[in-house]
């Protein structure tokens, strides 16, 4: 018998232009709502490479990954089911463009960052001491 796991995924922390990269989603959950980027791992496939993919595929930007954030796993943090998402800090090159899956793509201060979906006020703030010595250095 198959194990019933948690599904696995990736959200990024986006740097560009000394701000941070958030996409408006288009479908449920939290429809309208701004979010990371990121979405579900493919099979076969690393997590550095989705977290690539989903960037490029939701905000038309190349990243540059620069560290990893943390792994968030409350089985709450998704009402469609318990997934673990894996966070990563990067760096954004190109020019923002909202893919399939975002309405839009726009860019907040850390000052200015509105209530987000999912977990990821939560992800922000455990995260700011990194994106503020990233940003210091733009």
């Amino acid at each position: 018998m198959k194990p019933v796991t948690p599904l696995l995924t990736v959200d990024a922390i986006i740097l560009y232009d000394s701000k941070i990269v958030f996409v408006r989603r288009k479908h449920d959950p939290f429809k309208g709502m701004f979010a990371l980027p990121g979405g579900f791992v493919e099979v076969g496939e690393t997590t550095e490479k989705a977290v690539v993919r989903e960037a490029k595929e939701e905000t038309g930007l190349s990243i540059e990954i620069i560290k990893l954030i943390g792994v968030y796993s409350e089985p709450s943090r998704d009402p469609r089911g318990h997934t673990v998402s894996v966070c990563y800090l990067a760096k954004g090159k190109g020019i923002p463009k909202a893919g399939s899956d975002a309405a839009e793509v726009k860019l907040f201060t850390i000052e200015e960052v509105p209530k987000l979906a999912f977990d990821h006020n939560h992800i922000i703030d455990e995260a700011r001491v990194d994106i503020n010595g990233v940003l210091s250095q733009m």
